[in-house]
């Protein structure tokens, strides 16, 4: 029997909330699918950041490390901790496990209000493969003279090619698997998401790896959008997009467009993947952890079931990954539990509950 060690982090404010969600998930996958699941939570937070003056402990890398994946609620709290300060421990874990693809879904299911009307299950199925360790987000640079009429702040963004290469060929392995498993009546295409015409050293690198990389791929599609023009083609024509390659800035940016098309940011989930599986890879909706709602469990869960989805896809437990997506289709086209966000008024746990039956049904 397959046996996996899965770290988890609540984090901030909903995250605990949002966690025994995916734990159940998680939990009722493997009593299905006969594998075996042991958990281990982590109470690495902005509380522990004002008791003990750190996100986590310096060994924290060393610990995760004898996990075969790690879930992770949400971090952050600015009341408590400034932001750059609590970011800070996610950027150690994606760069120190060499998480180099982020990875997000954007998928609309039936019976989830959009606001973007040409947003519709059929046109919205997008996979955004972002480089997730260097670019926009390498922390190198400075403050100079601060304080006085003359300072100024140096910020450096650092492409390798490696790192844009690696992120560009998964993305192009992606689309190819997408045309093979059948997307609708799309061909494998993949977008370049990119900003050359102003950018024009690491853009136009980016562009340079990008065709480098599409050259062994003749049977994938290319298409190029610079990133403003993109968030307005997301809008108007979203079923145009198959997968989209970006750089660390970029991707964060269009995927909260993205979770807009898919409905909110209750049903966006993201993976931070090391794809040789040389160290565990990390997901966790992208919502944040909004404060202000912690303990009332009224926060849609179905970002961090989704985030459950991917890590058992990414576990090579295809057929349990499979069934929580049957699940939460069909618990969203029913529409008989649905939390504030969906125009309802059930809890958390009861939507993580009614996933659960689905499952067990569906079994």
């Amino acid at each position: 029997m397959e046996s996996y060690r899965i770290a988890v982090i609540p984090g901030d404010g909903v995250g605990a909330e949002i966690s025994e969600e995916a734990v159940r998930i998680l939990n009722t996958a493997a009593d299905i699918h006969g594998f075996e699941v042991t958990t281990e939570s982590f109470d690495w937070s902005c509380d522990r950041y004002l008791e003990l003056g750190e996100m986590m402990p310096a060994d924290a890398l060393e610990t995760l490390g004898g996990f075969d994946a790690i879930f992770l609620g949400c971090i952050g709290d600015a009341a408590k901790v400034a932001d750059h300060v609590s970011l800070e421990m996610l950027l150690k874990i994606r760069k120190g496990f060499d998480q180099y693809v982020n990875l997000r879904p954007i998928r609309l299911y039936p019976g989830v209000a959009t606001p973007i009307s040409t947003a519709t299950p059929e046109t919205v199925d997008i996979l955004v493969v972002r480089e997730n360790t260097e670019g926009e987000y390498s922390h190198n640079g400075g403050f100079f003279k601060r304080g006085t009429p003359d300072a100024f702040a140096l910020q450096t963004g650092i492409f390798t090619w490696k790192g844009c290469e690696r992120a560009i060929r998964y993305g192009f392995e992606a689309a190819r698997s997408r045309a093979k498993l059948g997307n609708g009546e799309k061909v494998g295409r993949v977008t370049n998401c990119t900003k050359s015409n102003a950018l024009n050293y690491s853009m136009v690198f980016w562009d340079e790896t990008y065709d480098y990389v599409a050259k062994d791929y003749p049977d994938i599609e290319t298409d190029m959008a610079l990133v403003d023009a993109l968030t307005m083609w997301f809008v108007k024509n979203p079923d145009w997009f198959d997968v989209v390659v970006a750089s660390n800035l970029f991707g964060d940016i269009i995927t909260d467009l993205g979770a807009m098309l898919q409905g909110g940011m209750g049903f966006a989930a993201g993976g931070n993947v090391n794809p040789e599986k040389s160290y565990p890879s990390m997901f966790e909706p992208i919502h944040g952890s909004a404060p202000k709602y912690t303990g009332k469990r009224i926060v849609n869960p179905i970002a961090s079931i989704e985030a459950v989805r991917m890590m058992l896809e990414h576990l090579d437990q295809a057929q349990a990954g499979a069934q929580v997506q049957r699940a939460i289709a069909s618990t969203l086209a029913a529409g008989n539990v649905r939390t504030r966000d969906m125009g309802g008024n059930n809890t958390t746990d009861e939507v993580g509950a009614a996933v659960e039956q689905a499952m067990r049904a569906g079994a």
